[in-house]
């Protein structure tokens, strides 16, 4: 039997391992002009794939690529429909923002900034900060304390999320006060 190369699975894999953008709009594009239907079943094709790969440890790709700091690679992910944002990876039960701030974490201080735009488009995809890991922790007490800037922005958006359903609803018709004279 010939050598077929890497799978479709294998190839997204190392592209979120490598922030390799091109390889991974590649394999996009391969079951682009593969699908012999409209686009919408391409993408769910695509969505098929990149909600159901894993690596050996049970990292999916977004897990992958926010632990390697992928951040072109992320926001080619983020941009496909139906690419679920909050799944757990199996060994930590971690989401994908549990892994962006390890990664945050694991860089160098002088790193911080750069580092943290990952933890951003994360949180700008909808991620969900609220989410506990195995251990019982959200992504903000995982955060290293010495992080001010990560742990706000993280605290805001638990915030955002918490108030969401709040808004009032303003009923003005004009009237004040009791309608009563």
């Amino acid at each position: 039997m010939a050598d077929q190369g890497a799978s479709p699975r294998e190839q997204v894999l190392e592209a979120c391992r490598r922030n390799n953008t091109e390889l991974l709009e590649e394999v996009f594009a391969s079951i682009t002009s593969s699908s012999k239907s409209a686009r919408k079943d391409a993408d769910a094709e695509i969505a098929s794939l990149l909600n159901n790969a894993r690596d050996g440890i049970g990292s999916g790709v977004l897990h992958i690529a926010a632990s390697a700091g992928g951040y072109e690679v992320l926001d080619l992910l983020l941009d496909q429909p139906g690419l679920e944002v909050d799944e757990l990876d199996r060994m930590e039960g971690d989401t994908p923002l549990h892994k962006a701030v390890r990664y945050v974490n694991e860089s160098d201080k002088a790193d911080w900034e750069h580092a943290i735009q990952v933890v951003d488009i994360l949180l700008d995809a909808g991620c969900d900060p609220r989410i506990r890991n195995k251990a019982k922790l959200t992504p903000r007490e995982l955060a290293d304390p010495r992080n001010t800037e990560l742990r706000s922005m993280l605290q805001k958006a638990e915030y955002a999320l918490m108030v969401q359903g709040d808004v009032v609803d303003d009923d003005d018709d004009g009237g004040s006060g009791s309608e009563t004279d």
